[in-house]
């Protein structure tokens, strides 16, 4: 805390935001003043805060009170010295710092995303490995939009026009959001988020930004600001920015794509490739670790009934976990790259959801393969959405049917985890069925 105290004053800073992720990915905390923040040197919150659902509401009663003491008593929030960052865009100098959940005796909160994320790097690196991930950040920018009945526009940019069609890479396309990307790396630069490359992507005024690899903890955390950063620039240029899996009809979906190597901790070399350059078995068993239990941990990474909405054939998101070299119709992506830089990249996740929980549940599923020595299928050469043989749930039911059915899942996250976190998306996918769409007034409405 000192060095922390130490960090406050020299930026003079008045105000903190203390922070934890809930289940959706959403900074939940209280703002204090400094002197406050350093007295009580963390804070408490409701452990219900991660069983809330994305509209506010809570898991039933009997779920409820069989995760949570029944008194309804707070968990202890210890701030992480080493997630301390300024927030730019505030008008009075503050600070917003990440916390991790503890009981009163000091173990980790189960249903924290963030502690299941420590969680599974512990699992790396008691067998003397090191988990690397480079996210990679898709999102829409829009018009804003005070109806949510009323579809998404594209916004207008510094032209005074409104993109039409698609623009996949095109730089004068990304240029007319100039001041806002301005803007947005000049804050991440001052809260030291890892950003790299920005690219227009296929969608319109859709974009992404790609993180440079590193230490999955530190990207989870920078993703998680990133997320508050880009919505603030957006608003601060009077649009809006999304990272909802699948915001406008006909348009490509939004992923988060994560790359992921894993290293030797005492020697740096990549554990996935052997001294002559050729795949590993530990590679192979991560891939096939992938490919076995992703079906299963779907929900983690496709959180929500819009993130179904990315998956269908033909579209530039994969609906397999098929593998291949350079192939991006498998779910399952190996770069171009030299051995030391071997990598997969995991492109199932959507944009939406929890960067905690998809971390850790890519890095577990890879793991249990490489433990249970799990074999892949053959990659895929051509086209992989011509072979069936490993096909994913259809929709977040399903998925959650499976999720709640794994044994490894529960092993290795925690049944109270598992069973929290399935019943937080029931409310969600309950509370969605209850909402007449538009589609079903324009066909059903006279039709039926």
């Amino acid at each position: 805390m000192k060095d922390l105290e130490s960090w406050l004053k020299e930026r003079r800073i008045t105000e903190v935001e203390c922070l934890v992720s809930d289940i959706t990915g959403i900074a939940r905390g209280k703002i204090a003043p400094v002197s406050k923040f350093v007295a009580e040197k963390g804070m408490r919150l409701p452990e219900s805060v991660l069983l809330q659902t994305v509209t506010g509401d809570y898991v039933e009663d009997d779920i409820y009170y069989s995760l949570l003491d029944p008194a309804d008593i707070d968990m202890i929030c210890k701030p992480d010295i080493n997630a301390a960052y300024p927030v730019p865009w505030a008008l009075e100098p503050t600070a917003q710092v990440i916390h991790d959940c503890f009981d009163k005796q000091g173990t980790p909160i189960e249903l924290s995303p963030r502690n299941q994320l420590k969680k599974i790097l512990k699992l790396y690196a008691d067998q003397g490995w090191q988990p690397v991930v480079a996210p990679e950040m898709e999102f829409y920018l829009t018009k804003r939009c005070e109806d949510p009945d009323l579809p998404l526009q594209p916004p207008i940019g510094r032209s005074g026009r409104q993109e039409t069609g698609r623009q996949s890479f095109s730089i004068d396309a990304a240029n007319e959001f100039d001041p806002l990307f301005e803007d947005m790396y000049d804050w991440c630069e001052e809260q030291g988020l890892d950003i790299d490359t920005l690219i227009h992507e296929e969608g319109t005024a859709q974009m992404e930004i790609n993180f440079r690899h590193g230490d999955p903890l530190v990207l989870a955390d920078q993703v998680f600001l990133f997320k508050r950063t880009l919505r603030e620039a957006a608003l601060k240029h009077d649009v809006a920015a999304t990272f909802m899996a699948k915001p406008v009809t006909n348009e490509p979906g939004s992923a988060m794509h994560l790359h992921q190597s894993v290293l030797d901790i005492t020697t740096g070399e990549s554990v996935f490739a052997n001294a002559d350059g050729t795949h590993s078995d530990l590679f192979l068993w991560h891939v096939g670790g992938l490919q076995k239990y992703i079906p299963e941990a779907l929900p983690l990474m496709a959180p929500n009934v819009n993130s179904f909405r990315r998956f269908l054939p033909d579209t530039s998101a994969p609906v397999n976990v098929e593998w291949g070299e350079e192939n991006r119709t498998c779910g399952l992506r190996v770069p171009d790259g030299s051995p030391q830089n071997r990598r997969i990249e995991n492109r199932l996740p959507g944009a939406d959801a929890n960067v905690y929980l998809a971390i850790a549940a890519s890095l577990l599923c890879g793991y249990m393969g490489m433990i249970k020595q799990v074999a892949p299928s053959a990659p895929v050469k051509g086209r992989a959405f011509e072979r069936r043989n490993l096909r994913l749930p259809f929709t977040l039911e399903q998925a959650l049917e499976r999720m709640e059915h794994c044994q490894e899942l529960e092993e290795y996250m925690g049944r109270k985890f598992v069973q929290g976190y399935v019943a937080v998306k029931r409310v969600e996918n309950e509370n969605f069925k209850r909402v007449i769409s538009s589609w079903e007034r324009e066909f059903l409405l006279l039709s039926v």
